[in-house]
């Protein structure tokens, strides 16, 4: 996740998620305007290897969905903190992205 103003913030996979996916053949992202809340699925991610859903990490409405990640799945693997990003979310409080572990956080959790 990546903050883009004070209150939009662009969602993706993380590197070690994609790499545990294997490669991604399919992706099924919401429409524009989707309400989410935080720990709600909003779309699935299909790769060889099986279907994983995807789960909003804030409170907030879908502003925008990167269309090429449609077109071309593979650009999760390829480029997941880049081209690969899923949705943008207007996050209904701003200050909750605070409460969102930040990447050295995330790589202590996976190194469990």
């Amino acid at each position: 996740m990546a903050v883009r103003d004070a209150d939009t913030v662009r969602v993706g996979i993380t590197e070690y998620a994609q790499d545990q996916l294997g490669d991604v053949v399919f992706v099924d992202l919401p429409e524009v305007g989707r309400q989410v809340d935080a720990g709600e699925a909003f779309g699935e991610v299909e790769s060889t290897k099986s279907v994983s859903e995807l789960f909003a990490p804030l409170d907030g409405e879908i502003v925008a969905v990167n269309g090429a990640v449609a077109d071309s799945p593979e650009l999760i693997n390829s480029d997941p903190y880049g081209e690969g990003w899923l949705v943008e979310v207007r996050v209904s409080d701003a200050a909750a992205i605070d409460g969102l572990l930040d990447a050295d956080a995330y790589q202590r959790v996976i190194e469990g």
